[in-house]
């Protein structure tokens, strides 16, 4: 599906014509190059390579510098693929002005990482049964974790402390309020992934 890369900028909330506060994000999106297109007989397949964000130049690799030249656009950050893209050609420009109002769009991002967690942060364990009396430092503990001789290990996926955050998250059907094309700026209802000034991916 076509779509774009962009910057979180933050939340906010704006009223809807019924006078309702709708929490939102507002994503700088774009605007974005085209760095390579992938096609059936060279590839395999058909798909667009975008890029977006100024890279420096001497933390570039010379591959990569070949790679943009051929484009003929300056290094970039991020480089992602979609597909979907009709009549796009080697160093054309992808702006926000891609999606309308109204219509729903997924946000693609990294979640907040938020290092190694205990069970109580990571999966809401709230203690023995709600007890106080006769629960001597046991109300943040994991419990039991698993059976003796058999199975003689611990199950995949048992809920215990460890990394918590810092994943690929996705967002589905968020409704686009408002396009600010002249700013290069989307607004989208509720949040995304992701800490302010991390790079999206808005997908139609």
């Amino acid at each position: 599906m076509p779509g774009i890369i962009g910057k979180k900028v933050g939340m906010t909330s704006i009223y809807s014509a019924e006078g309702k506060a709708l929490p939102c994000t507002v994503i700088e999106a774009g605007p974005c190059v085209v760095t390579q297109v992938k096609t059936q007989d060279r590839d395999g397949y058909d798909a667009v390579q975008l890029g977006f964000g100024d890279r420096k130049e001497k933390n570039t690799p010379n591959a990569l510098k070949g790679h943009f030249k051929k484009a003929n656009t300056s290094p970039k950050s991020k480089l992602v693929e979609f597909k979907g893209f009709d009549n796009l050609n080697l160093g054309d420009n992808v702006n926000v002005d891609l999606f309308e109002e109204g219509e729903f769009v997924s946000v693609v991002g990294t979640s907040k990482g938020k290092g190694f967690q205990g069970v109580v942060k990571r999966h809401g364990f709230a203690g023995v049964g709600q007890a106080t009396h006769g629960q001597h430092n046991r109300l943040r503990a994991p419990g039991s974790i698993g059976a003796c001789s058999y199975p003689a290990r611990v199950f995949k996926g048992m809920r215990m402390a460890g990394q918590m955050g810092n994943k690929r998250i996705v967002m589905e059907n968020l409704v686009v309020l408002k396009v600010l094309a002249d700013r290069n700026l989307i607004v989208v209802k509720g949040s995304i992934p992701g800490s302010k000034g991390s790079t999206v991916t808005i997908v139609k």
